[in-house]
């Protein structure tokens, strides 16, 4: 026995170890009995049911001496059953504590773990009273002490930032370098190996898939398949526990720290990808985990007329009620916990519109934003938006407020289109290329409020991008219906893997152009992991299910393949070291077409500046675009102006060649070549521009630099 229960205190909710016992608080508004249950943490079997007879402000709570980390608990709440009106306490369901640290174990779908009784046509409305809990995860107790060695964020300014999106397993899971039994986790992750890697490629920032603790569905169990991306929360405090390799106990919570500590001592930022707008519990026909039984009118968005249902603005089921002040809290809490006591430097919000809806409209002075930007500590971190749900009016690129960036979907959309060959793509891929003043400048943000993708987890790889018509998915066992129809893809005349070699390089080359776009634009690029080594999932373009080989890296790479690796360190290389390609402020503030300000110019193959008629005549798929170096308009370290070379990019779309008339450079100097995206064994040279009327590749890219003086 644990004995006595004493009072303990309302906050910080959760269990929080004081090295002398725990303290135990779980919120509940209409709760009528809380009861804390104890596990054996060998047997897995409930030791102790403990009721919470304390309650302030809702906040039920205790404090029992002599429980340390490593202790399994969960929670038995009761209340009134009555799914009519919202209300669907079950004291015969386990939940997990929605602030536990760490869990421990998985859901194991034959027991009874839903609070009703299937069956029916209203199966929804009979309560079941069975008892669940040797078929639920368990919370864990943690240690929350670690020594960070004076670990500091590496504070990239995002204007500096190249971020790489990638899944903690999926990325090392197949790499020969990593010790087996690390491969696959945060260790894995935080390993030499694959700190070489990030390292080689130069990026500044991980950006991880979730790693929240998440469930996999019953559906996609039943199927032999798992939630492989994560978008299904049930603990917002729990780093994944199956990334771990020191078990589920709490050993994951000092994993993870360890991965970022090992990541920030290398400069790399750790970004997270938190989804905030729902979780893993479903519609109402869904399993009761946490949030359902503990207070579902308080955490959920219902339908007022009809509480038994609820709004579903993220596709999933649910959404969380971020106007209610309890689950705001426990949003905040969460983003500080994980960057106050996980080091953590960025958030990247799933569906973000959900959060920002007061009643049904998006509202960017919503609470949520309020909260945020009063945070000390949340509004100095990186955040970054997805700006859309799934709700009416949840597109809203464009429009989150100031000290957020966005995933811009435009920039991803106009740059495929443009490289497919599209018309009318031109006058967009302006703007797309100089930072999206179009979206972000009005409300005074800079063009780092654009983070710029081609490809992300969501969609095609880059390498199925340019080998792909259509979507080939049948590998989730969805006949095929799941995943985005609308890819703006081209197979380049053969649907998947081919043996001509000239569909094969006119594919090296499109995957260039995708990356040179990318990355010589203006506003933050970021990269899908895999893409720079032409990562493949045979044209799967929803993979969120597959945790198997078509989802991990392939580490065993063709010589192709390393060609390509070296291509894209190069463009990170000369994005690092050449501020001109990541400008801190819009050019000048002014439009940025046939601008009489010269720190940018728009010339047609001819080598006359384009016109108005030109930009709106939707068959040109060709122009030059110079950067002035030295109207960069910004300070270095030591306060001077900060100057860069000038740099021309040609582009051209057309299937055939076209002959390019230079424009004079600023000084009247000479140009010199500095990349090729069609010259696949030498793509950068330093050598002078062979001609003043150079022939562009058909569907290739150019990058030409002012010379030096002297040179």
């Amino acid at each position: 026995m644990s004995g006595n229960i004493l009072p303990g205190k309302p906050y910080p909710l959760g269990a929080t170890w004081d090295g002398m016992g725990t303290n135990f608080a779980l919120f509940s508004e209409p709760a009528t009995k809380v009861e804390l249950c104890l596990f054996d943490n060998r047997s897995r079997e409930q030791t102790e049911r403990i009721p919470l007879r304390e309650t302030t402000a809702f906040v039920h709570h205790g404090y029992l001496q002599g429980i340390n980390p490593g202790q399994l608990y969960g929670y038995r709440v009761d209340g009134p059953w009555d799914p009519l009106h919202g209300f669907r306490f079950n004291p015969a369901k386990l939940l997990i504590d929605p602030q536990a640290m760490a869990v421990c174990g998985l859901i194991d779908w034959t027991k009874p773990i839903y609070s009703y009784q299937a069956g029916g046509a209203d199966p929804d409305l009979t309560r079941d009273d069975r008892d669940n809990g040797d078929g639920m995860p368990k919370s864990v107790v943690v240690n929350p002490y670690f020594d960070w060695e004076q670990d500091r964020s590496p504070n990239t300014q995002l204007s500096d930032s190249v971020i790489y999106e990638l899944h903690v397993r999926g990325f090392s899971k197949l790499n020969p370098e990593v010790p087996e039994e690390l491969r696959g986790t945060y260790a894995g992750l935080a390993s030499p190996a694959s700190i070489r890697y990030l390292k080689r490629l130069g990026v500044t920032a991980v950006e991880l898939l979730p790693v929240h603790q998440h469930l996999d569905d019953m559906q996609l169990i039943d199927r032999n398949l798992s939630n492989y991306w994560g978008y299904n929360t049930i603990g917002y405090f729990s780093p994944e526990s199956r990334y771990s390799s020191c078990g589920d106990t709490g050993g994951q919570v000092a994993e993870f720290k360890a991965m970022v500590k090992a990541l920030h001592r290398e400069g790399i930022e750790v970004i997270l990808d938190v989804v905030y707008n729902h979780t893993g519990e479903g519609n109402h026909l869904g399993p009761t985990l946490n949030f359902r039984g503990i207070d579902n009118a308080s955490y959920y968005r219902l339908v007022p007329e009809m509480p038994r249902y609820y709004m579903d603005y993220t596709g999933t089921g649910n959404t969380l009620n971020a106007r209610h002040p309890q689950v705001l809290k426990l949003i905040m809490d969460s983003l500080r916990y994980w960057a106050v006591e996980m080091h953590v430097d960025g958030f990247r919000f799933d569906l973000a519109s959900a959060l920002a809806r007061e009643l049904h409209d998006v509202d960017r002075l919503s609470s949520f934003f309020d909260i945020i930007h009063q945070d000390p500590i949340l509004s100095r971190l990186k955040l970054i938006a997805e700006p859309w749900d799934v709700g009416d009016g949840g597109y809203q690129v464009g429009n989150f407020p100031v000290l957020w960036a966005e995933w811009n979907g435009k920039y991803r959309d106009t740059v495929r289109r443009y490289w497919k060959g599209d018309e009318g793509q031109l006058s967009d891929l302006a703007y797309r290329l100089t930072g999206s003043s179009d979206l972000y400048q009005h409300d005074g943000r800079k063009p780092y409020a654009s983070i710029n993708f081609v490809t992300a987890h969501d969609g095609f790889t880059l390498r199925d991008l340019v080998s792909y018509n259509v979507k080939h998915n049948e590998d989730n066992g969805e006949n095929n219906l799941d995943g985005t129809n609308d890819n703006s893809s081209w197979n380049m005349g053969a649907e998947g893997p081919t043996k001509d070699a000239a569909i094969e390089r006119m594919r090296q080359v499109q995957m260039r152009n995708f990356l040179a776009t990318l990355l010589l634009s203006q506003g933050v690029p970021m990269l899908c992991g895999g893409d720079e080594i032409a990562r493949t999932q045979q044209g799967n373009n929803n993979a969120y299910c597959q945790d198997s080989e078509l989802s991990w890296y392939d580490w065993k790479r063709t010589p192709e393949q390393e060609q390509l690796l070296e291509f894209v360190a190069g463009l990170i290389e000369l994005r690092r070291t050449h501020p001109n390609f990541r400008r801190r402020h819009f050019y000048q503030d002014r439009s940025i077409r046939n601008s009489v300000v010269k720190d940018i110019a728009w010339f047609a193959a001819d080598g006359h500046e384009m016109t108005e008629e030109e930009w709106n005549a939707g068959w040109i798929r060709s122009v030059a675009v110079l950067f002035n170096g030295e109207t960069l308009d910004a300070v270095d370290e030591t306060g001077q102006p900060l100057t860069d070379d000038t740099f021309l990019i040609l582009i051209n779309s057309y299937h055939d060649a076209v002959a390019f008339t230079l424009p004079p450079t600023p000084h009247q100097r000479s140009w010199h070549n500095v990349l090729d995206t069609a010259n696949l064994e030498q793509p950068f040279s330093d050598g002078p521009a062979e001609e003043k009327s150079p022939s562009i590749g058909g569907r290739s890219l150019r990058l030409l630099r002012e010379s030096r003086q002297g040179e």
